[in-house]
């Protein structure tokens, strides 16, 4: 593996939970690694949002960490999702990530105390200088209720091991400001919209339709990170209508519905998810049936 391997499509990975919801189903996530990486994807991001970090216990997390990284053995980077409200348990789960194979971290900011920019510093340079591998700042204001504006960041920026941003606003002029004021000293990836964003500087795509396109999305955006419009943007019009099931507040559900139709069973969600109302799959299967994806 390269000395920087963050660049292209990575996966937040759904977690996939047995049919009653009490246990983690490991055999299913080997073979959505799997799925992941045969199709193109350049990174796997376990216990990110998408795969309910907040909904499960710190055993499950290292079981969770010990699968992916033992299962993709190599062939593309994992980066642990390990955001936490307090500083000293962020620190902790990092350590672990880095101590059990990972390559690097994603951390979202603490998530309810809405920390000043001071704090938030201080934050990311306590788990920065507790660990040797990168970390990922992750920008979504929409569910921690902080808003790391690009000046913020370029100041992030400053602490050797914050090297990346997954940036989730739906403005991607964030994208441009966040390059224009910190150089190289940040790498960018969108979160949200990945073709907008491929155009404006950002090399990585961290996405949620990849759980279930991953060939599509990632050949989508390897297109528009080259500049060849003409192949990016005929693959973004096929993704497109996934991206409603896949977005928005039934992300969780309505990836784990659409894996479901695939042939990929991942189970429900945790509460207080619910599944996908039974009345949104005809239009999902339609989706999926339109790309290839549903399962015979």
């Amino acid at each position: 593996m390269t000395a920087d391997p963050f660049r292209g499509t990575h996966t937040v990975l759904v977690t996939p939970f047995t049919a009653d919801g009490t246990q983690v189903d490991h055999p299913a996530l080997r073979r959505l690694v799997e799925y992941q990486v045969e199709n193109g994807v350049r990174g796997l991001i376990p216990l990110g949002s998408t795969g309910e970090f907040l909904s499960v216990s710190r055993e499950e997390r290292a079981a969770i960490v010990e699968t992916v990284v033992r299962q993709a053995a190599g062939r593309v980077p994992v980066i642990i999702g390990t955001g936490a409200e307090d500083t000293r348990e962020a620190v902790v789960l990092s350590r672990e990530a880095e101590a059990m194979g990972a390559d690097g971290v994603m951390v979202i900011p603490p998530f309810y105390s809405v920390p000043t920019e001071d704090e938030l510093f201080a934050h990311y340079r306590a788990i920065g200088e507790a660990i040797g591998i990168p970390v990922m700042v992750y920008n979504n204001p929409a569910t921690a209720n902080v808003d790391l504006l690009p000046a913020t960041v370029a100041r992030l920026s400053r602490i050797d091991n914050c090297r990346y941003i997954k940036e989730s606003t739906l403005d991607p002029t964030r994208v441009r400001d966040i390059i224009a004021l910190c150089g190289n000293r940040m790498t960018v990836f969108a979160g949200v919209l990945g073709y907008e964003s491929a155009f404006l500087g950002a090399v990585g795509w961290v996405a949620v339709c990849s759980n279930v396109a991953p060939r599509l999305s990632s050949a989508m955006f390897d297109a528009a990170l080259a500049g060849d419009r003409a192949t990016a943007l005929p693959l973004y019009r096929q993704l497109a209508p996934l991206l409603p099931f896949v977005g928005g507040p039934r992300y969780v559900s309505g990836t784990k519905a659409a894996l479901r139709l695939a042939g990929m069973e991942m189970g429900p969600p945790r509460p207080p998810r619910l599944p996908l109302p039974d009345a949104d799959l005809p239009a999902l299967r339609a989706v999926l049936g339109g790309i290839g994806l549903l399962a015979a």
